[in-house]
């Protein structure tokens, strides 16, 4: 059975950091980025603890203390908000997420801000009347 897959973009930076990385570890298709301490899987509460710890050192206080990035699927709704606030189409962002449009609007309508100043401005264009004839 073939495993599903989808195209999510990334950004140039982060594939050149991932990039840099398995150079220097001399990782192969089939190692792991973060093995656990005898090779294999990394532990999910070594995980949650390392990751936990990074949290409080990077982020402000009011950042730290917001739901955002709180735990690692948050970062996923955290990713899709940030391309629908980035005027990225609905239908691109649902595709990337897996999801239908409806699915992501139930998750992330609400969290879409800064754009109806522009929407207004461009619906007022698309329906400007002529000037009047003099």
């Amino acid at each position: 059975m073939a495993k599903a897959t989808r195209l999510v973009p990334i950004h140039p930076s982060l594939v050149a950091l991932l990039g840099d990385m398995i150079k220097e570890y001399g990782l192969k298709p089939s190692s792991l980025l973060f093995p656990g301490e005898k090779g294999g899987m990394l532990a999910g509460s070594v995980f949650r603890r390392v990751r936990a710890k990074a949290r409080e050192e990077i982020l402000s206080d009011h950042e730290f203390k917001s739901p955002t990035g709180k735990r690692v699927y948050d970062l996923r709704r955290t990713c899709l908000t940030t391309w629908l606030n980035g005027g990225i189409p609905q239908a691109e962002v649902a595709e990337g997420a897996g999801n239908s449009v409806t699915v992501l609007l139930a998750i992330c309508a609400r969290c879409i801000v800064g754009q109806r100043d522009d929407y207004l401005r461009r619906v007022e264009s698309l329906q400007d009347l002529p000037p009047l004839a003099a």
